[in-house]
């Protein structure tokens, strides 16, 4: 088994409205915060259980703000003890920027965000895994070389076929001729089915819910993992996503696709809010663009090697200022 160095990422999302749809009470939302903090405290005792629940049951504001703290406690607390919430740790001395952080989390996060999003337990016992702002390349026994991109997990199975099985994140994957006969099949296995090489070089990222594929040389053969899904044959200078139940017709390929593999995100009027999404891959905790600058288009050359002036340089570029609320969470907005 490969020696593993550090564990890489999984997302938590948060939602921000109780079963009703109604947003819940802004009010409400900060006391749960101050009451999740104060009872997962080291002091905290039946007093401030029996407090906690006289509160709730003052308003239903108070109870569905609490009931939505509940659940952002369990999530938290599914995530590896050292990076699950830092901030409820060190509540004592930085209570302050703890509370702000935990307000914003229950007041609603955007989909696939939030601070502390680490590797699941099943992807820290994979064959090669990278942390978060880490690459790594791999020479695999049949002389193929595979590149991880950030928080990525692979498993490697190679017997009646050459498989790898993709835990989560990005992989690149430059096929070798099989010195077996006759060759063996070269497929790599995700959450929403197969995709099997043909002589190629080619990207595969496992996201929330779908698997994108992208081909730089030669051919794939998408297989959904639906019993009745239809193949894919996808060539060179195309890519698509599929799910568990098929595939999206092919698109042309994305010519930066592969720039990470070189330690480079390449942006050519790119989204600002698409721009943060890429590069808050590779950085720990919430990189958040706002919506009122979302929109605004983005152009350079950023090494992800140096993420912290590849950040510093937005401002230079575009009309928007940077906000650290705490380590983990950085906001993109537009300049006051």
């Amino acid at each position: 088994m490969p020696r593993h160095e550090a564990p890489g990422r999984s997302i938590v999302s948060v939602g921000a409205r109780p079963a009703s749809g109604q947003p819940i009470d802004r009010r409400a939302v900060r006391e749960a915060a101050r009451w999740l903090l104060r009872l997962r405290g080291a002091g905290a005792g039946e007093r401030d259980q029996a407090a906690c629940l006289a509160w709730r049951s003052e308003r239903p504001e108070n109870e569905a703000a609490w009931q939505k703290a509940q659940r952002l406690g369990q999530q938290l607390d599914a995530l590896p003890p050292g990076l699950a919430m830092p901030v409820l740790d060190r509540a004592g001395r930085q209570r302050r920027a703890a509370l702000k952080t935990l307000a914003l989390l229950l007041a609603g996060v955007p989909a696939g965000w939030l601070a502390y999003r680490e590797t699941p337990w099943r992807a820290w016992v994979a064959d090669y895994r990278t942390a978060v702002g880490e690459r790594r390349r791999v020479v695999l026994a049949d002389g193929s070389v595979l590149d991880l991109n950030t928080a990525t997990a692979v498993d490697a199975v190679f017997g009646v076929e050459r498989r790898l099985r993709l835990r989560g994140g990005e992989i690149m994957i430059v096929t070798a001729r099989d010195p077996r006969t006759p060759p063996r099949p070269f497929v790599v296995d995700t959450d929403a089915g197969r995709v099997r090489a043909i002589g190629t070089r080619f990207i595969v990222r496992q996201g929330p819910r779908d698997t994108f594929v992208a081909v730089l040389d030669g051919a794939v053969i998408i297989q959904p993992a639906a019993a009745d899904a239809p193949a894919l044959r996808l060539d060179a200078g195309q890519e698509t996503s599929f799910g568990a139940h098929g595939a999206r017709p092919p698109a042309p390929l994305d010519p930066r696709r592969g720039d990470w593999s070189r330690g480079v995100l390449r942006a050519s009027d790119m989204r600002l809010a698409d721009f943060c999404e890429e590069l808050g891959r590779h950085m720990h905790g919430v990189l958040r663009c706002e919506p009122a600058v979302a929109d605004l288009r983005i152009s350079g050359v950023f090494q992800l090697a140096d993420r912290e002036a590849a950040l510093a340089a937005v401002p230079t570029i575009l009309p928007v200022r940077i906000r650290r609320l705490t380590r983990y969470w950085v906001s993109i907005g537009p300049r006051d």
